[in-house]
């Protein structure tokens, strides 16, 4: 009873603290779902763009400059990142998956020479969660409200572009590329911006998590790929994929009930090096979900037929 009392009470006092991480990291899931989905094009560039994103933002912010821009500067060489990867699938017709490992492994080495070390402080730095009213500087709060707007707005942005011209374009693409070309459609151009602008948001989100920890550090996206797969499974689970809004709803929601599921895990006493385990059976669960499922459907239908 002890037990359970203190897990509860300890999962309460992280929920402040992962919610505003949910909402920080849901742009990361936003830039594995984009690609994923919407075009069926596999990619590991989130890897590499969450750290650039946080590298261009701390040394932006150690040199003084404002936190909105130094976000916007992140968005767009992650921008750049996510194209490269795709021209680099697109003209050499290398593997999406290949193609997102080699610029990720390129990417450490640009992230070693923006900062110049592996890491920097921007501790007492001004952040964009400075200039919430009635709120502690820092504190989960601030936070919350900030990254809270920041994910109302690109999810209402995003719904709106996905129905427009461009965006049912992009969606044909990945849903059949011979297809979409044979009706005019420029799959190159669809590609190389829906995989852009899917890196551009891990980027951006890798500068909003600088200015909420206070440092930058060239090793920050190891592990975040499997973390985002992990609350994309889980947010479509509880989303359903049958509509835009509803797989754009699922990065966001999965997102928050992930890290709640980590919190809780940490509340409960697991030590934090097995965090990796239950995040791969997170995911395996998630993935194996849909087959439980259509196994005992298909199992009760031949039980109906031999009746």
């Amino acid at each position: 009873m002890d037990f359970i009392q203190t897990t509860v009470s300890s999962f309460v006092s992280l929920i402040p603290v992962t919610l505003a991480q949910s909402f920080i990291l849901s742009f990361v899931v936003l830039g594995i779902m984009i690609p994923f989905r919407m075009l069926s094009f596999p990619d590991l560039t989130s890897e590499g763009a969450f750290p650039l994103g946080g590298c261009v933002c701390g040394i932006l912010l150690a040199a003084g400059v404002a936190p909105p821009l130094a976000i916007a500067v992140a968005f767009v060489v992650g921008l750049a990142a996510g194209c490269c990867t795709a021209f680099i699938h697109l003209r050499f017709r290398i593997h999406t998956l290949l193609a997102g490992i080699l610029m990720s492994t390129m990417l450490y080495s640009v992230n070693l020479g923006i900062m110049g070390k592996s890491n920097l402080s921007v501790f007492g730095s001004p952040t964009v969660f400075d200039v919430v009213p009635f709120t502690e500087p820092g504190f989960p709060a601030s936070k919350i409200v900030i990254a809270g707007l920041l994910a109302v707005i690109v999810l209402i942005a995003l719904n709106l572009y996905f129905k427009t011209e461009k965006g049912t374009a992009m969606r044909a693409v990945g849903s059949n590329p011979d297809m979409a070309e044979a009706q005019g459609i420029n799959v190159w151009a669809a590609t190389i911006s829906g995989v852009g602008i899917a890196s551009a948001f891990s980027a951006a989100s890798g500068a909003l998590m600088v200015q909420s920890q206070g440092f930058a550090d060239v090793n920050m996206g190891i592990g975040i790929l499997i973390n985002g797969l992990a609350a994309l499974m889980i947010g479509e689970a509880f989303t359903g994929k049958q509509t835009v809004l509803r797989q754009l709803l699922a990065p966001f929601v999965g997102s928050i009930i992930y890290y709640q599921l980590v919190s809780l895990c940490l509340a409960a006493g697991m030590p934090p090096p097995n965090l990796k385990l239950a995040t791969g059976l997170f995911v395996l669960i998630m993935l194996a979900l849909p087959s439980i499922r259509r196994g005992r459907g298909g199992a009760a239908t031949r039980e109906t037929i031999r009746e």
